[in-house]
């Protein structure tokens, strides 16, 4: 079977390359090796799908070249892909300033896609595993689980590690090692943190407990709740944080950002010498977390008993607790991978690989990941849109 463009992979950025593509009169073929099409957007945002970042700018990826993503981000921003989705009368909301979620269910994003795909005459087949790439001379060939397919264009669209039970698999560095293109190391990105075992123990009866926190790591910062879990520390302070996080690295809470904690304590002996400081941190977060850290620091009694330089202590374990992670949860609960494809290796303007004519790569498979809040999806978005428009 001949086609002008085959697509591998059918998540969000394979999907909007699809439809581009078509669109521009390409006999479009897209190959999805699982059953469903689109998990990843399904299970995304609480099954209601962030899909983009009214803020989003090339600041809020992380590459090896900083400069990569700017020129499909200005081809296709969050402004466009709102449009779209005015266009198909979906309805959406902005929850945290700038990240857009649909009002009832991630599967209004799918639908707009497939039907995209649909009007275009973009073609998809599902269950089809790629066994093998080969550059022909005048193209591509694919062999498959449903027999070959031969194509001009050949795009690569599928992802990269993060939530393997969600179809991910590492195909598309492969491909890129076939043909000779450099890939970065690469790690499990806007994840959790598990803890060491002593630590843990402490904070483990609080799993579900949260806080607004500001969190840093390696010159990074980024204000948003905590949430104790279970396994160690999750919550969107913790996911963004994780993208500048290695292994070995120390990371510090401030776990009232906006209080002058030592003002405040001060005032507060002076007012209530007889109230127990566990009490007074209560006011500032729960009434358990208050307590657990207050026992885990050796914080007790009356604050009356506290001289300035206990009261320092406080302000310094409060406002600068420092951790070193154990690892984190790693693919399984990650929503990206960090690292990729090198960007070098391909056109900022087509994505077309230089070592390969006619080879595309997009998506999240590429040295671009994005922060949390609906900055994946838009990458997503203007990498398929932008590559849509040359294959």
């Amino acid at each position: 079977m001949k086609y002008d463009v085959i697509i591998i992979g059918g998540g969000a950025s394979g999907l909007m390359c699809a439809a581009t593509a078509a669109y521009r009169g390409r006999k479009v073929l897209l190959l999805e090796h699982t059953k469903k099409i689109g998990r990843k957007i399904l299970m995304s945002g609480g099954g209601r799908c962030n899909f983009t970042h009214l803020h989003n700018t090339p600041a809020n990826f992380l590459s090896a070249n900083p400069h990569f993503c700017k020129s499909a981000l200005s081809r296709f921003s969050a402004a466009d892909f709102v449009e779209l989705v005015d266009r198909h009368g979906i309805e959406y909301h902005e929850k945290t300033p700038g990240q857009l979620f649909c009002n009832e269910s991630s599967k209004e994003i799918l639908q707009l896609l497939l039907t995209e795909c649909e009007w275009s005459g973009a073609e998809l087949m599902t269950e089809t595993s790629v066994f093998e790439v080969e550059q022909g001379t005048a193209g591509y060939h694919v062999r498959t689980s449903r027999g070959q397919f031969d194509a001009e264009s050949l795009v690569i669209a599928s992802g990269g590690l993060s939530i393997p039970n969600g179809g991910a698999t590492g195909f598309a560095y492969e491909v890129a090692e076939q043909f000779g293109l450099q890939v970065t190391p690469r790690q499990a990105a806007l994840v959790p943190f598990t803890l060491q075992p002593d630590l843990l123990e402490h904070l483990k009866p609080l799993s579900g407990v949260s806080q607004p926190v500001t969190v840093s790591c390696n010159g990074m910062s980024f204000s948003e709740n905590l949430l104790l879990t279970h396994r160690g520390l999750s919550g969107p302070s913790i996911l963004q944080i994780s993208s500048y996080w290695k292994p070995g690295d120390e990371i510090e809470i401030d776990l009232l950002p906006q209080l002058d904690l030592d003002a405040w304590l001060k005032e507060q002996r002076q007012q209530r010498p007889k109230a127990e400081l566990r009490t007074l941190m209560a006011q500032h977060m729960t009434k358990r977390l208050a307590q657990t850290l207050c026992e885990l620091w050796g914080f007790e009694g009356e604050v009356g008993q506290y001289s300035n330089a206990r009261l320092q202590e406080v302000v310094q374990q409060f406002k600068h607790w420092c951790l070193k992670p154990s690892g984190t949860e790693g693919y399984r609960t990650a929503e990206v991978t960090l690292g990729g494809i090198e960007t070098d290796e391909v056109s900022q303007k087509t994505f077309e690989a230089k070592k390969a004519p006619g080879l595309y790569f997009i998506g999240e498979c590429l040295d671009v990941t994005g922060h949390l809040g609906g900055h994946n999806f838009q990458w997503a978005w203007a990498s398929g849109f932008c590559a849509g428009q040359y294959v």
